[in-house]
């Protein structure tokens, strides 16, 4: 991170780190260079350090600048999609026979990367409610590398206590990393609590608009960004210019949209708890959440994404999801509008049958920035 931004406020970062005038025109919006490779001033003369975009490319640049600040860390790398970050990672940090904690909830296509993808090539793993220090302690063995874990976590809204599994992480030598897509690092800031490495789909909250796809890594360690970065480059899946554009358009309103989307949440969950066809609601901002306290410890506030189970099973809340009109059916969240979806059929299918599999009575929403009034009779209707 510039030491230039080390002290401004989140929303002033959000908008001006990475975002230099650029400096042929003077336009305060950094340009799209659309471009593979560049000039050179005679052999291996780079004209800032730029050859070829699959390397580096200045759009990327200044996202990759931006990110490392929003995060406080020292390198933020992005990438194509965030599993693409994910495997980046993976592929970076293991080697054939070590171990990683995963944990008992998470994104179904971090869990499939793992069982189908990592795990062939003689990465194992083993899952803990990392909700649970004891449990977190308890499934770490002389070959593990790596904790994984996602605090909110998808789609229970679990909540982890980052301070507390970084303690167990240095410990035992193992690296932390945190999946911080529900929160953004307006919410929270995993790095700050001792997480080695932060993972993001940028395609949620980060991007805010359902109009791009892209994943992050941010680390606070110079060295190991470093050894990301070159891995970056020789597994080249890297985000493009206009996907890093974009998601540095949508960056700057992150904060402003953070807040709608809490405040929005939270008057849904209100009238969620009171409703006779919900049988529980999973959201953090509840005071009988489990992870209420550290989530208001760790968090500066409780974000836009709630799950609740209803009354009759999987079918009645199939139909909830289906009857819904302003909330859209669809995977993926974070965006402006609100989403509805059943994540065991859905986001969540490819954890069916493991120790991550989610109720059939499951409902997700992504809560948009959306008037309050018209989600709210929405889902009363949905509900029916």
């Amino acid at each position: 991170m510039s030491d230039q931004h080390t002290h401004q406020s989140f929303e002033t970062r959000a908008i001006h780190a990475g975002n230099t005038a650029d400096p042929l025109t003077g336009a305060v919006v950094p340009p799209i260079y659309q471009v593979s490779t560049y000039k050179q001033d005679g052999v291996g003369g780079l004209r800032g350090g730029y050859e070829y975009s699959r390397s580096a490319n200045p759009t990327r640049t200044a996202l990759e600048e931006n990110l490392a600040a929003l995060e406080g860390g020292r390198r933020g790398l992005a990438f194509a999609s965030g599993l693409a970050a994910e495997d980046c990672l993976l592929r970076t940090l293991l080697v054939p026979g070590d171990h990683v904690v995963i944990p008992n909830d998470a994104y179904g296509g971090t869990f499939r990367l793992f069982a189908k993808v990592v795990q062939r090539w003689g990465v194992d793993f083993s899952v803990a409610d990392t909700s649970d220090i004891e449990s977190v302690r308890g499934a770490i063995n002389d070959r593990t590398k790596l904790i994984w874990v996602e605090t909110p976590s998808n789609p229970l809204l679990g909540i982890t206590d980052i301070e507390a599994v970084a303690g167990v992480a240095r410990q035992a030598g193992v690296k932390l990393v945190v999946d911080n897509t529900f929160a953004s690092p307006y919410l929270q800031q995993p790095l700050s609590l001792g997480a080695d490495v932060v993972v993001h789909s940028l395609t949620k909250y980060m991007g805010g608009h359902s109009d791009v796809v892209g994943g992050a890594l941010v680390t606070a360690d110079a060295e190991l960004g470093e050894e990301l970065a070159y891995h970056q480059n020789a597994m080249g899946a890297v985000a493009g210019p206009f996907d890093s554009w974009i998601v540095l358009r949508g960056i700057k309103t992150l904060a402003v949209r953070m807040d709608r989307h809490s405040e929005n949440a939270g008057k849904i969950v209100e009238m969620l708890t009171q409703h006779p066809k919900v049988t529980q609601v999973l959201y953090p901002g509840l005071p009988e959440h489990p992870g209420h306290e550290i989530a208001a410890k760790q968090m500066r506030a409780f974000g836009g994404m709630i799950s609740f189970r209803v009354q009759g099973g999987e079918e009645a809340a199939v139909e909830v999801c289906n009857r819904a009109r302003l909330f859209t059916l669809g995977e993926s969240l974070g965006g402006v509008e609100s989403l509805i979806e059943h994540p065991g059929r859905m986001t969540h299918a490819s954890v069916a049958g493991s120790a991550l599999e989610v109720p059939a009575d499951l409902v997700r929403l992504s809560v948009g920035i959306e008037n309050v009034d018209d989600l709210l009779a929405d889902l009363r209707e949905a509900l029916g």
